[in-house]
């Protein structure tokens, strides 16, 4: 499941947020799956302002959009909610080419802070350096170390856009913001952008709809389990199970025996019923 996903891939969320903390390597947890859990699960609602619903609108008002990029959208899930619609969106690369991607760094402590090209007060910047920097200016405990402490990603000079005052010349050394100064540096590197085109095609109307066609492909019915198996499931249900013993083992093993949402070598996700309630099933 998606949320699981965190907790399977050990992402950089994941290691904010429980730092130092390790994981069950073997877990099974069930969740009650409503045809909105399921929706959920194999589908994404991307925000209007989002890049994801950019193209998919486009696609599905024009018969196709294209798209510059840097990476794909849709690795991941493929499927994508408008509204109340579930469209199946196509994205195929065209041509790809080299650009240079900056990325300002800046010390909030530096050992000189005397400006070599210039200074600015941070209110002055212009509102496209603002809109990037803010995060880390507004931050009350800024990080301090040797050397420059941050990077902010800026993007290609395209998705920059004209006005800034440090992409693709950087104009000022010396940002001053609330009586401190800070030094400011632009590096850049050089990467492949990629031409995509997409398609979208219409899978379901509604969640009812598009739920029944995922138990359709993935549904099964989880039965004749010996008592210890059932104690694992019910401790699934109940909260997660994450004892690797042999009763643990015989359920995991049944499960994957069917096709699942998404599986790996090591963990997955399943849609199985058992006594009579659909659960997304998280097994690693």
């Amino acid at each position: 499941m998606r949320r699981r996903q965190f907790l399977a891939g050990g992402t950089v969320l994941l290691s904010a947020a429980v730092a130092g903390c390790g994981h069950p390597s073997d877990v099974l947890d069930m969740d009650d799956a409503t045809a909105a859990d399921i929706a959920d699960e194999v589908s994404i609602s991307p925000d209007s302002e989002s890049a994801e619903y950019t193209v998919v609108s486009a696609a599905i008002e024009n018969g196709s959009a294209t798209r510059r990029g840097r990476n794909e959208l849709f690795d991941q899930i493929d499927t994508v909610r408008i509204d109340e619609t579930f469209y199946e969106v196509s994205e195929t690369p065209l041509e790809s080419n080299e650009v240079t991607v900056y990325e300002v760094r800046i010390d909030f402590d530096p050992a000189d802070s005397t400006a070599e090209i210039g200074e600015i007060a941070y209110e002055e910047l212009p509102a496209v350096d603002r809109q990037r920097l803010d995060p880390i200016i507004s931050d009350d405990n800024p990080p301090s170390g040797d050397g420059y402490d941050v990077g902010i990603g800026y993007g290609t000079a395209a998705e920059v856009g004209d006005g800034s005052a440090f992409v693709p010349e950087r104009q000022y050394d010396i940002i001053v913001h609330d009586g401190d100064r800070y030094r400011v540096t632009v590096s850049t590197r050089t990467t492949t952008e990629t031409k995509y085109r997409y398609e979208a095609t219409e899978v379901a109307s509604g969640v009812d709809s598009f739920a029944d066609q995922i138990r359709d492909q993935y549904l099964f019915t989880l039965t004749g389990l010996s008592e210890a198996e059932r104690e694992v499931v019910e401790e699934a249900i109940d909260g997660g199970y994450f004892q690797d013993d042999e009763a643990f083992r015989s359920v995991t093993d049944r499960i994957r025996e069917h096709e699942g949402i998404e599986v790996t070598d090591s963990y997955g996700t399943w849609l199985l019923a058992y006594e009579q309630v659909e659960y997304l099933t998280y097994v690693e």
